[in-house]
């Protein structure tokens, strides 16, 4: 048995040998690929525009000393009321 287990050992070493050996050798990685430098300008132009975009929702379209809240809010209640009364038939 100890001798089968060899032999079957032996062949399986020779059989990776044979392979590795015949294989054909892995393709090169071209080192600088041609559409590297325009994926990069395009990422760099999405984060720009992330940017620009994220400055413009942060900042408020009318400044808080300049805003009409009163009417402002008459006019979320109102449309509150009108809402109101579509939905009760009125």
């Amino acid at each position: 048995m100890r001798a089968r287990t060899a032999w079957l050992a032996g062949a399986a070493g020779a059989a990776i040998a044979v392979y590795r050996k015949l294989r054909p050798p892995p393709a090169p990685v071209p080192a600088d690929d041609p559409r590297a430098e325009e994926l990069r300008r395009k990422l760099e132009e999405s984060r720009t525009v992330v940017e620009e975009q994220h400055e413009e929702a942060a900042s408020p379209e009318v400044p808080v000393d300049d805003a009409d809240v009163e009417s402002r809010r008459a006019a979320v209640h109102d449309r509150a009321r009108a809402a109101t009364d579509e939905m009760r038939g009125e």
